[in-house]
């Protein structure tokens, strides 16, 4: 269940973050083979560091907060519903984990200018021993450093503030209403918030206000439930506007029936079926009163809200605390779990009642999972993050194919020999967060996605999962 960073110090604002190679030059690049360095498995040499190669990138960025934050979510906005074009615009709300109770808030942020470049996997035409490589990386790497340096602009920022009591253990915004969020505080309750001012602000302003400026509004929320312990667990229905569930670390689980637009009517009679803390809820995305949950007991339970308390189904997932699970929304038989040991599972929820619903299982990373999101794009595709300080896209569609790599090789000269144990279907790796904590996809710029770790959020949308994009997708 490792799930805090409260009290961390406070982050340093940069102008720019060059750990992650954001803004990597020619320079910067290594001049000998790459490798495939395996955190947890490859170690440093005395004198090598790790570099990004920012051609792996369709778009990188990086950016820090005053205080960490442990959860985010990112908010549906009215620029379109499915965005291919650079630059883009996101919004999303965060709270932080401050180092008292009375310095914590709720961010609002809009992100404006995130730039990047639709990047090719295989060269237009062969390579053969007479190209000019160098010439070639060099105009590529000048491309990467225009990016930053005149080319494109950096990311534009800004951000409003609402005092928060607490910290903000988990926050979620609703589907159906985006200005509506829910926050889980470290106090034990959750209240439900109306950011709408704040998003209006936000979408008619200019990007000239400093963040590091930004005042704190004292707003009172909607609505207010007390919990008997503090929780993590939360998730707002896809199918019915505000309905809420909230789960606790005494192992309960409350649900929410909006009774107007600012008021709701909380069950005190908890759903009760776990026998440690209930670290994550999730409803379905196809039956409106259904929903998963997972606990620190190892288990994973599925409920019919008009079956009274107790869960139809409950059976063991993993050998630890399961951290975390996503529903994949595209294929509604699928579930995603994440556990304390590591290892992750898919579950197919039609093998239920035969005893086992698991169809793969992975442990290629070697800490706890903090977060894992199926894509709302691709079926098949999800995002995992990991106290090992990775961040991995899979794609469970893949098999191995060796014509097939013997082919990429020839087209691109690749000189890199991949460890035979890599699992065939991992897809990207992402690194250069410390303590990662929670992802998300953008439901509306595929290929997106954003994290949070200990010392800030990255924006990232690695080059290879476009192609599984049409090309002449509506910006």
């Amino acid at each position: 269940m490792v799930r805090s960073i409260k009290n961390r110090k406070k982050a340093k604002r940069k102008s720019k973050v060059s750990r992650n190679g954001v803004a990597a030059s020619s320079s910067s690049m290594p001049s000998v083979p790459a490798k495939v360095w395996r955190p947890g498995v490859d170690k440093l040499e005395e004198g090598e560091e790790l570099q990004c190669d920012p051609t792996a990138y369709n778009s990188l960025h990086a950016f820090n907060i005053s205080w960490p934050s442990l959860s985010f979510d990112i908010v549906r906005d009215t620029l379109g519903l499915v965005r291919t074009e650079f630059p883009h615009t996101i919004y999303f709300v965060a709270g932080t984990q401050a180092e008292k109770a009375s310095w914590n808030s709720i961010g609002i942020y809009k992100i404006s200018n995130i730039s990047g470049k639709r990047r090719e996997l295989l060269p237009s035409k062969p390579v053969t021993d007479d190209t000019d490589m160098d010439s070639d990386s060099s105009d590529s790497d000048e491309d990467d450093e225009g990016e930053e340096n005149g080319g494109y602009k950096l990311p534009v920022w800004q951000l409003r503030k609402v005092a928060h009591e607490g910290c903000v253990n988990r926050i979620r915004a609703m589907q159906q209403n985006p200005h509506i969020c829910a926050s889980w505080a470290d106090g034990g309750h959750v209240q439900i918030w109306d950011f709408s001012s704040h998003l209006n602000t936000l979408a008619g302003s200019e990007p000239t206000v400093s963040p590091g400026d930004s005042s704190v509004f004292n707003q009172a929320p909607l609505f207010l439930f007390k919990h008997k312990d503090e929780g993590y667990a939360l998730d707002w229905s896809p199918l019915v506007p505000g309905r809420l569930l909230s789960g606790d670390c005494k192992n309960f689980i409350h649900l929410w029936e909006p009774s107007s637009a600012t008021s709701w009517n909380v069950d005190t009679a908890p759903f009760v079926g776990h026998s440690a803390s209930v670290e994550d809820l999730q409803w379905s995305p196809t039956e409106p009163h259904v929903f998963s949950s997972c606990s620190a007991d190892g288990n994973i339970a599925i409920w019919d809200v008009r079956s009274g308390k107790s869960p139809a189904a409950s059976f063991k997932a993993h050998n630890a605390d399961v951290n975390v699970i996503s529903w994949n929304r595209l294929a509604s038989c699928m579930l995603a779990s994440g556990s304390d040991d590591g290892t992750f599972s898919i579950h197919d929820l039609r093998l239920l009642k035969e005893g086992d619903s698991v169809v793969a299982h992975f442990e290629y990373h070697k800490q706890p999972i903090t977060s894992i999101e199926w894509s709302p794009h691709e079926a098949s595709t999800l995002a995992v993050s990991s106290a090992d300080n990775q961040l991995t896209i899979w794609d469970l569609s893949l098999e191995k194919d060796e014509e097939e790599e013997a082919e990429f090789k020839a087209k691109t000269q690749e000189q890199v020999n991949a460890p035979e144990d890599l699992p065939p279907q991992l897809l990207f790796v992402h690194q250069g967060q410390n303590d990662l904590k929670e992802l998300h996809w953008h439901a509306q710029i595929p290929g997106m996605i954003v994290s949070t770790a200990a010392d800030g959020f990255n924006i990232l949308m690695p080059s290879n999962i476009q192609t599984t994009l049409p090309s002449d997708a509506a910006a």
